[in-house]
């Protein structure tokens, strides 16, 4: 297939296709060698229709709604003597582009992703997620004292869910070419369970698209729980109180922010900026609201550079300059200590408070669920034709934007002296600016990538649906057509409103380069370059 530079929408539809009914008795049929598996539900959803499970799926308590007309399955699958785990599909009427992508999820939470399946599927894919066998929130891991639910949670489920999906599929549509390209698309755990299964699997997927990647499982809640005991008690001297955190964030601003050419409220490259702690000490005349004490200091120097241990061993990334410690150092989080409780101890009463470096080696042993995401050799999926794209936002508060940093490094050094030239199968952008997954105040953050979403748009970019704008279709382009993406560019839509315009739209450069601005109107793309900085 030839691609042109811009993608109508139309050329990923596929022709008329011919499908099984919606009934439980076509799915039974389907299934029948499968005793292991059993239908939940199987429900035809009209045109513009809704669907989703909000009563019983915690973590996804609302409805896909402006559906394409398709077909609603969910499955039951038993996965030990005492798991099981359940997916769910989306699969369009007529509409059908012959191609099946699967998301993922979000945490410690299980749960049916079906509002990005519903986004998903309005390209025309037959989509899929699992709730890798079990319905809890995000900071829940409670779940996890079942050793085998932790193996489901961990790969078990996706895979499994993977594997009888295509077959479901490709009995479900009436051809002989059957599914023409597995493609995957999901944000945080999302973005480890991507990695996890291309990692076991090759053969899963054509290509992937991550964000933000949990891959460090054990390490990334161990530095979860050390960031917010950086800041406790409050009666210690290096406690800082909230009311701080902004003075913090506007000094790291103005500091960093002019590095790219243009003062506009977004530090676009943390991690070149020689940040100076000190000047946010107080002096005798400061104001004692905005400025730090020594022993505070303390506590910000540690949040903001990266966790080493005693014998210099590195354990996690910092935080990158410039973003808001109001969510790490505001609290401690059960998405730290809730790992070390239920899955590494068992004991809901374990006393945080209490951790140390020997509980990172202890967990580190065990590996809850076999989770992390550490298989840096991606040769074999390289080999079969695999491609990823994968995004952190350059402000992420949750999941430190130095670990995916750390993992593309570890890439680096283990298939460069092989010979493998990286960007030839995988691309990894910086967003300048955004959040956890999606999300900016002012800088362009959206690329239509999974757990994304603007008010106004049903899926991809209005206005710019093609392979420049839009993820998906950029992995698309580079899957099928062989070219692959030398920027994406990222938007900003006023008030997060597709109906209401674009507020500003700037470039996204293939790590390590970072865009610079050029000339013109700073709130267009063409104003941006992409240069390398090292």
């Amino acid at each position: 297939m030839q691609w042109p530079s811009a993608i109508p929408l139309a050329i990923l539809g596929g022709a008329a296709v011919t499908a099984a009914e919606c009934t439980v008795d076509a799915f039974t049929e389907i299934l029948k060698e499968h005793s292991e598996a059993t239908i939940n539900l199987v429900e035809a959803v009209p045109a513009n229709g809704s669907f989703g499970q909000p009563e019983t799926d915690i973590p996804f308590p609302y409805n896909a709604t402006s559906l394409p007309p398709l077909c609603a399955v969910s499955i039951n699958v038993k996965s030990s003597e005492n798991s099981s785990y359940n997916f769910g599909l989306f699969l369009p009427d007529t509409t059908w582009n012959e191609r099946f992508m699967t998301t993922g999820n979000g945490g410690f939470g299980g749960g049916i992703n079906w509002p990005d399946m519903g986004i998903l599927s309005q390209y025309g894919f037959a989509t899929m997620s699992t709730d890798t066998g079990h319905s809890s929130s995000a900071v829940d891991g409670s779940w996890g004292l079942n050793s085998e639910s932790l193996i489901d949670w961990a790969h078990r489920a996706m895979h499994g869910s993977i594997v009888l999906a295509k077959e479901v599929v490709g009995s479900y549509y009436a051809t002989s070419d059957g599914i023409k390209y597995s493609y995957y698309a999901g944000c945080s755990t999302g973005g480890r369970q991507g990695l996890k299964e291309i990692q076991l699997y090759p053969d899963s997927f054509d290509g992937i698209s991550v964000g933000a990647p949990a891959w460090w499982t054990v390490h990334l809640a161990a530095n979860t729980l050390q960031q917010g005991l950086y800041n406790v008690p409050e009666s210690d001297p290096k406690h800082i109180d909230p009311s701080l955190f902004p003075a913090i964030v506007a000094e790291m601003e103005k500091q960093c922010d002019p590095q790219d050419g243009l003062v506009d409220g977004i530090v676009s490259d943390p991690y070149g900026c020689n940040f100076n702690f000190e000047a946010l000490l107080c002096t005798p005349t400061s104001d004692a609201g905005t400025c730090l004490t020594p022993a505070q200091l303390t506590t910000i120097y540690k949040f903001y550079n990266p966790w080493i241990d005693a014998n210099q061993t590195y354990l996690f990334p910092g935080i990158s300059i410039g973003t808001d410690p109001s969510y790490a150092l505001g609290s401690v989080s059960p998405l730290g200590y809730g790992l070390f409780q239920y899955w590494v101890y068992n004991n809901s009463e374990w006393d945080y408070t209490k951790f140390s470096l020997s509980d990172v080696q202890f967990a580190d042993s065990i590996n809850p669920g076999g989770a992390t995401a550490d298989n840096f050799d991606l040769s074999p999926f390289m080999e079969r034709g695999g491609k990823i794209l994968k995004y952190h936002g350059d402000a992420d508060s949750l999941i430190p934007t130095g670990s995916s940093i750390y993992f593309y490094k570890q890439v680096l050094q283990t298939l460069v002296p092989k010979g493998i030239d990286v960007s030839d199968f995988y691309r990894f952008f910086l967003i300048p600016g955004m959040n956890h997954c999606s999300g900016s105040t002012v800088a362009p953050w959206y690329i239509a990538s999974a757990s994304q979403s603007v008010s106004g748009a049903t899926h991809s970019v209005p206005g710019f649906e093609n392979a420049e704008y839009d993820i998906i279709m950029a992995m698309m382009k580079w899957v099928e057509g062989g070219e692959a993406p030398e920027q994406l560019i990222a938007t900003k839509f006023i008030n997060d409103t597709a109906t209401l315009g674009i507020q500003s739209q700037r470039p996204l450069c293939p790590f390590p380069e970072q865009a610079k601005y050029i000339t013109g109107d700073p709130n267009e793309a063409d104003s941006w370059e992409c240069k390398s900085l090292y």
